[in-house]
């Protein structure tokens, strides 16, 4: 198969290596790609929103399999676009991707049907919002954009001086332009957060291993909300029973329930969860594979990604067995200094071999572009630096030897990824 992947950072990096390990792979392209991807995947300068775009890039190269890996085009119905030209498409159409490009519509889909999640109310005027929050007078309090805001559209306000600022700064300051015209307001969850993607045809749901994601860009979760810092895999507080409530209580239900509402789910759903004192609740779903735990799910995965994102497609995934390796995995993510605020692009990097001169280990690419032999930063998160082991805390070493190996000006990194986790034993 010719496979085109959509998509220019880490998570499109690890589908693609993950892609290229299938024999039934024969020539991979990606658009726009980034630096690391342009090693393995003919690269192009068609932006991953551009819908005509890329269906016309689709015709052109003649692909048998089209993957539509960020949210953005997903929200936007690049799938429709393609699925009508006639392309194999893993991905949910518009309809479907709602459930991450609202989250008023998806907060109202739990509550419909009776899925966990945070108690909440939804507001479109500040006046109202800040009414609530007085009247609830309950901190930390969670304030939510509605749409999508490359993962920074979530204030966690610790005191009502933080919320008004929160609420004015996102309905009246349009901080993350009409995605935060309407807010959701949450009652804060506390317990360990756990992330599960999963694969769906739209009839059964198969939870990938689980994993645990670090959204704060400094060590012991301070700092300012990123897109993720690092992730490990597996997740030690999705025990059995865990797995086994949020099948019953959480993902089947919501397979069943986007399918009630017209909305047929297929592709990869992605799964927030808390676990707190009183059961597993939602916090988000995603449409799509997570940033950066593709990163450390894909790597265990012992089952042929064609086949699957085929047997999605086809809605034959029951006839597929997907098997995972009985091992544990960590990516350690380098950004660039200042992220998630400002920061420069264009800075040379050192000591840029894939594995990072150590072995069981592999950089993936975020942030990067290749130019005249030489990689330079161009994002905010530039590498996950992502190693398997037998144990969690042999990944973490060989990934954190890696990091220590790699260089450019002033590379930031959290040092305590995965210490949670190996805590949680």
């Amino acid at each position: 198969m010719k496979i085109l992947v959509v998509g220019g950072g880490g998570r499109e990096h690890a589908i693609i290596m993950k892609l290229a390990e299938s024999k039934r792979t024969e020539k991979l392209y990606c658009t726009p790609g980034n630096g690391g991807i342009s090693r393995y995947a003919e690269c192009f300068d068609v932006a991953a929103t551009d819908i005509d775009g890329v269906v016309a890039l689709a015709k052109k190269l003649a692909v048998d399999m089209v993957v539509v890996a960020p949210d953005d085009p997903l929200v936007l119905g690049m799938v429709d676009a393609l699925n009508a030209e006639g392309f194999m498409t893993f991905g949910p159409d518009k309809a479907a991707a709602i459930i991450e490009g609202s989250k008023v519509f998806s907060k109202d889909l739990m509550k419909k049907y009776n899925i966990p999640t945070a108690k909440y109310e939804i507001f479109s005027d500040s006046e109202s919002a800040i009414a609530y929050l007085k009247s609830e007078n309950s901190y930390p309090a969670v304030i939510k954009a509605d749409g999508l805001a490359l993962g920074k559209g979530v204030i966690i306000a610790q005191n009502e001086e933080e919320a008004i600022e929160a609420v004015k700064s996102m309905i009246d300051g349009k901080q993350f332009g009409e995605s935060s015209s309407t807010v959701v307001i949450e009652e804060f969850l506390t317990g360990p957060e756990v992330s599960v993607l999963s694969f769906t045809d739209g009839k059964i749901v198969v939870p990938m291993i689980s994993s645990m994601d670090h959204k704060r860009a400094l060590d012991g979760d301070k700092g300012l909300n990123t897109g993720g810092m690092g992730t490990i895999a597996p997740n030690p507080f999705y025990t059995e029973a865990v797995a086994k409530e949020c099948m019953e209580n959480i993902f089947l239900p919501t397979i069943k329930a986007m399918k009630a509402e017209g909305r047929t789910f297929k592709g990869c759903l992605y799964f927030g969860l808390m676990v707190t004192p009183k059961g597993v609740k939602v916090i988000e779903y995603n449409c799509r594979f997570g940033d950066p735990e593709t990163q450390v799910v894909l790597p265990l995965l012992d089952t042929d990604l064609v086949d699957i994102f085929e047997a999605v497609y086809n809605g034959t995934l029951a006839d597929i067995d997907i098997k995972w390796k009985n091992e544990c995995c960590s990516c350690v993510v380098m950004a660039s200094g200042g992220y998630p605020q400002s920061y420069p692009k264009g800075l040379e990097m050192h000591g840029m071999d894939d594995n990072g001169q150590v072995d069981g280990v592999f950089v993936y690419h975020a942030g990067t572009k290749y130019t005249d032999g030489k990689f330079l930063t161009n994002g905010g998160r530039v590498l996950g630096v992502t190693a398997t082991g037998e144990t969690l805390q042999a990944a973490l070493d060989k990934s954190y030897a890696a990091v220590k190996k790699i260089s450019f000006e002033n590379a930031h990194y959290r040092t305590d990824i995965g210490q949670r986790a190996l805590s949680a034993k």
